[in-house]
């Protein structure tokens, strides 16, 4: 599908009529948003169009400018075949797509006809969006150079090694540990496979080792957007409500990148609490869409795609 002209399109919202419905009745999804004089880097994360009323409001949605690129920050469904219904709706939308892994993507179910695990998962889904022309975190950064610009945006997979631990917990073996004793259990532990590591943490090391010699290979000189579905710091995860849970929230390995490397500002996701934050004088973007469960009570945003620069507005 051919991107409409800025005039005739909403700047991150569903298009006008669709709906979702709700045990509560229709949601109307339409919102009128401002569109772009210029191109936007937008993003967004966790769209789960698995879930039958998340779909709607990703069918809905459209760029306010035909130059506007998005992040799409993981998490978008479940099984091989969802995954590239959306990023294929979406790059016929959007100039430019790129694309991290969440944990949902790596979950090997049995209601997915693709029954890859581990890094198989991972290297298919690469191949796919290849295809799609979207890009990923194994291929070269894409160097953004419209409002906010130049930056290069950095699609990361960092994957996470528990040592978010809770209150404690001084080993993976105890924070899992208190974890299933207050019942708090990330599904993870069932789906996500790390063949052929023997170990998820295992994984995640070596990711971040591949990863840290990319950005450290990168032109200082041009700023960096760091994107990644899980929090490159931990303090995202000190307002969730259940603590137990951050151990799959990412590493601490990761927890200089901002400040290490010259980075003009942070996406993620994951953690289903979209908000803004500053840690180190680097703006952090959590810009996930959730469950409906999450969503509905709360509304959906004014603008569900999340500007990540600066830009300027038509009048």
């Amino acid at each position: 599908m051919s991107v409409a002209a800025a005039s005739d399109v909403l700047t991150g919202l569903p298009e006008a009529g669709v709906t979702a419905k709700g045990a509560s009745g229709a949601i109307t999804l339409a919102k009128l948003g401002q569109v772009s004089a210029t191109p936007q880097l937008l993003a967004i994360s966790d769209i789960h169009v698995g879930h039958a009323e998340n779909r709607p409001i990703v069918e809905g949605l459209r760029p306010g400018h035909p130059g506007d690129w998005l992040i799409v920050a993981g998490d978008v469904a479940e099984t091989v075949p969802d995954v590239e219904w959306a990023l294929s709706l979406l790059k016929s939308r959007f100039d430019t797509v790129i694309w991290v892994p969440g944990n949902h993507e790596l979950w090997t179910t049995t209601k997915d006809p693709v029954q890859l695990r581990g890094v198989q998962r991972y290297e298919h889904l690469v191949e796919i969006c290849r295809r799609l022309g979207v890009h990923t975190p194994e291929d070269e950064f894409p160097v953004w150079t419209g409002d906010g610009g130049p930056v290069r945006i950095a699609p990361l997979f960092a994957l996470y090694d528990y040592t978010f631990r809770p209150d404690g917990a001084t080993t993976k073996e105890e924070s899992l540990a208190i974890a299933h004793e207050a019942g708090i259990v990330c599904t993870d532990e069932y789906f996500l496979h790390p063949d052929p590591y023997p170990s998820i943490d295992a994984w995640c090391h070596a990711r971040v080792e591949y990863t840290e010699r990319r950005l450290a290979a990168c032109d200082p000189d041009v700023p960096l957007v760091l994107v990644n579905h899980w929090p490159l710091v931990r303090q995202p995860t000190r307002v969730l409500r259940y603590p137990e849970f951050a151990q799959w929230c990412g590493t601490e390995l990761s927890a200089d990148w901002h400040t290490r490397f010259n980075t003009a500002s942070v996406v993620y996701g994951h953690l289903h609490i979209p908000r803004h934050t500053v840690y180190d004088g680097v703006p952090f973007e959590e810009v996930s869409l959730g469950y409906p469960r999450e969503w509905k009570p709360r509304g959906l945003p004014e603008k569900l795609l999340k500007p990540v620069l600066p830009v300027r507005v038509a009048p």
